[in-house]
């Protein structure tokens, strides 16, 4: 039965892999425009995966306009769950995501062969394309040189295309600007989630790989508007997790050019995101995801609820803007 198991994997990954290779020779890669929220993970009480709760909340991001979901993020708790729920959850997932929605699934490891061994996992799991995270355990030694190397030999690796993923507020470590020129010219590797915020490097990052149809995707949905400015084709951000269609709604405004109501709508999604990422994190996501009729829940340790005080402060963001 293994053997079986195993043959049946091997004949997907080849068949993936001669797709990746006749579409890459063609000149054309994954298209990973548009919006994505970066779903939580709920847990029971005890801080178990709580999969029906997931499964609820996947049935209501079905109707909403996401280009695809990604799975196992900084907002779902990722570095809390161990590498089997990590897998499995993305096994649930894949089996509610409607077919023409894209599962980009987190597979970043503190090792390249951790990493690779992860990716392989979650290809199996059904994966479209690989989110890959900067290691950052020894920041101090991850330098250009070092996660050039990381990255080319996960993309190698890989039978499905790889997203970089730079997010410094929690990795304290910024994807270096040379790393992802040259990043950009592997076959494998399609764009880079940036959620440092910087617009003036994300404007050069596009500036330097449009030769390469590499893609930009914004981390946040605080500077979504201006990095679509600057060539970003789309955004991963937590905020779509609560307010899903004005997160897509604002997207749209932008490619359709009609800048003046993208900047209205602009500015009334920036207080509730500031929240919902840097200020309060993920407990503050989940709270939000309560109200607005999704199941947030409860953290693993040892991340703790909202203080009193916080929470009201966090209701106050949403309340002024006109979402509560």
């Amino acid at each position: 039965m293994f053997a079986i198991r195993s043959f049946s994997l091997l004949c997907r990954r080849s068949a993936v892999s001669t797709w990746r290779n006749k579409s890459q020779s063609a000149g054309k890669r994954l298209d990973v425009s548009g919006i994505y929220p970066p779903i939580a993970t709920p847990f029971t009480q005890s801080e178990a995966v709580d999969y029906q709760r997931l499964d609820d909340n996947l049935k209501k991001y079905a109707d909403l306009p996401f280009r695809g979901l990604v799975v196992q993020g900084s907002n779902g708790e990722y570095p809390y769950l161990t590498p089997e729920e990590r897998v499995e959850v993305v096994k649930r997932v894949k089996q509610a995501l409607p077919q023409d929605k894209l599962l980009m699934a987190g597979s970043g490891c503190e090792s390249t062969r951790a990493t690779i061994q992860m990716s392989q996992q979650m290809e199996d799991a059904g994966a479209d394309c690989l989110l890959v995270v900067t290691p950052c355990f020894y920041r101090g030694r991850m330098d250009s040189r070092a996660l050039i190397n990381h990255y080319t030999k996960v993309a190698d690796s890989s039978s499905v295309p790889v997203v970089l993923y730079s997010v410094p507020a929690n990795t304290g470590l910024d994807l270096p600007v040379d790393a992802i020129i040259q990043l950009s010219q592997h076959p494998n590797i399609v764009g880079l989630k940036d959620s440092g915020g910087d617009i003036t490097r994300i404007a050069l990052i596009v500036q330097k790989t449009r030769l390469q149809d590499f893609q930009v995707l914004a981390g946040s949905a605080g500077f979504l508007m201006a990095a679509y400015a600057v060539g970003a084709v789309g955004g991963v951000c937590a905020l779509a997790n609560v307010l899903g269609q004005q997160v897509c709604d604002l997207a749209q405004l932008c490619v359709s050019g009609r800048w003046d109501e993208a900047r209205e709508l602009q500015y009334r999604l920036i207080e509730p995101n500031t929240a919902v990422t840097r200020q309060y994190g993920v407990p503050a996501l989940k709270q939000a995801m309560e109200w607005f009729g999704y199941h947030g829940g409860v953290c693993r340790s040892p991340l703790q609820p909202l203080s009193k005080a916080d929470l009201e402060q966090l209701q106050v963001k949403f309340s002024s803007n006109g979402w509560l």
